[in-house]
């Protein structure tokens, strides 16, 4: 009988741990949980409110102090600076990696949403894990996402079966939940040769997008870490390159020096938003998950194409 009682009770703490979950760190709606695990919405209310008084979650509300908010403006005007960031938003790191991306990609649609206030209406975003996260919350979220009147992918399609690097379903992602009409790309990220690339461009569909990057008023790009260990794709388009010119970070999929500059290569056949289109865009922001290093986010913020920052406080700290 004490065994069989001592399993229920830790049935009943492991139940009441994956509800939490899903609600403070998944984000998940209690209607959503509801439906997942086959049970009312009121008994989810319920579990929720046993899980806060069992001690299984715990909720801190904090004021800011003023020695931070001096300190946090000082990091603001340091980043226009230095690097001319007209406006920056800093994230402060969460329990885990998973739940500072959460709240990462959650600014990443509060940005975008105020662009759209602003009267900005043609979009287009890169692609990522933090895009990719910010696609995720955009479903999982019961309102819909108030968007510009026109969405497109900055990058072609990378592999089959990686969602965050599928620009097609990002963009279809975004737009079902928005007001916003789609833009596809039908072409791979990467091209073998120069000749395939030109038949590509020659293409109406690449065509009707380059009109797009054109008129672009909003940019969202992911601002990545060079790899450890190179994958094939990137040893193809340069070579020894990105060794020799100490590559340190990423924008859309261009490689960035340390100092800034964007790596060229005679053999780089990548499909995605020329650089001199990219410059004339009136706000691109740059998006970067938790895990950022400051070496791939100086390198990103040296390059001059980044205007706006969402980014991990601790990481913004390092670098200035």
């Amino acid at each position: 009988m004490e065994q069989r009682t001592e399993m229920n009770r830790k049935q009943k703490i492991k139940r009441l741990v994956a509800v939490a979950r899903l609600y403070y760190e998944e984000d998940r709606t209690q209607n959503e949980i509801a439906q997942m695990l086959d049970i009312s919405r009121p008994m989810v209310s319920r579990l929720l409110k046993e899980a806060k008084k069992m001690g299984i979650v715990t909720i801190e509300i904090s004021e800011p102090e003023e020695d931070n908010m001096e300190e946090r403006t000082s990091m603001l005007e340091l980043l226009h600076q230095k690097y001319g960031i007209r406006r920056a938003v800093l994230i402060k790191s969460g329990v885990s990696n998973q739940i500072t991306d959460r709240d990462i990609a959650q600014e990443g649609i509060y940005c975008l949403e105020r662009f759209a206030d602003e009267g900005k209406t043609r979009f287009g975003i890169g692609w990522g894990h933090m895009i990719g996260e910010i696609a995720n919350q955009t479903e999982k979220s019961s309102r819909p996402l108030h968007l510009g009147s026109s969405l497109c992918p900055l990058i072609g399609n990378g592999g089959a079966g990686l969602k965050n690097y599928h620009s097609n379903e990002l963009v279809r992602s975004m737009s079902e939940h928005s007001q916003a009409e789609p833009v596809f790309l039908y072409t791979p990220a990467y091209m073998t040769n120069e000749q395939d690339l030109r038949l590509i461009k020659n293409l109406k569909n690449y065509q009707e997008v380059y009109q797009a990057w054109q008129r672009l008023e909003v940019a969202l790009v992911n601002i990545g870490n060079f790899p450890s260990s190179q994958d094939f794709a990137s040893r193809a388009r340069y070579g020894n390159l990105l060794e020799e010119e100490k590559a340190a970070g990423r924008i859309l999929n261009y490689f960035v020096g340390s100092d800034g500059h964007v790596i060229r290569s005679e053999s780089d056949y990548a499909v995605q938003i020329p650089l001199t289109l990219l410059k004339k865009t009136e706000h691109v922001v740059g998006i970067c998950s938790a895990s950022i290093t400051p070496g791939a986010l100086t390198a990103a913020l040296k390059s001059g194409y980044i205007h706006e920052l969402i980014a991990p406080e601790n990481i913004v700290k390092k670098i200035l």
